[in-house]
């Protein structure tokens, strides 16, 4: 593993993640309730809703899953896509790796 790889996989992550993140508060500031939290929304500004949804995004994709945010509604539905894509990232950057040493030892 080079590390060009090892800052293109964080690269690919952070790209993720804030992409996630954006849907959930985009979603949300258009009358979608789709994360429930301790402070459940009601009353706090722009930039708590933005860490809110970036720490849902990151806890999604990273397969943690502390249940202290809970996906409701339409929410559920990016959260399954956005697990899908934290579970096959790894396998797939693995297979690249294998298939990158195996090209070597072949020539």
């Amino acid at each position: 593993m080079s590390l060009d790889n090892f800052f293109y996989l964080i690269c690919l992550y952070a790209t993720i993640l804030i992409a996630f993140g954006l849907i959930y508060i985009i979603l949300d500031l258009n009358g979608h309730v789709v994360l429930i939290d301790e402070t459940s929304y009601g009353g706090i500004n722009f930039l708590d809703r933005l860490a809110s949804g970036f720490y849902f995004s990151a806890v999604t994709l990273f397969s943690l899953g502390y249940g202290d945010v809970i996906p409701v509604g339409l929410g559920r539905m990016v959260a399954m896509v956005e697990a899908l894509i934290g579970y096959v990232i790894p396998t797939a950057f693995v297979a690249r790796v294998v298939f990158n040493i195996d090209n070597k030892n072949d020539q």
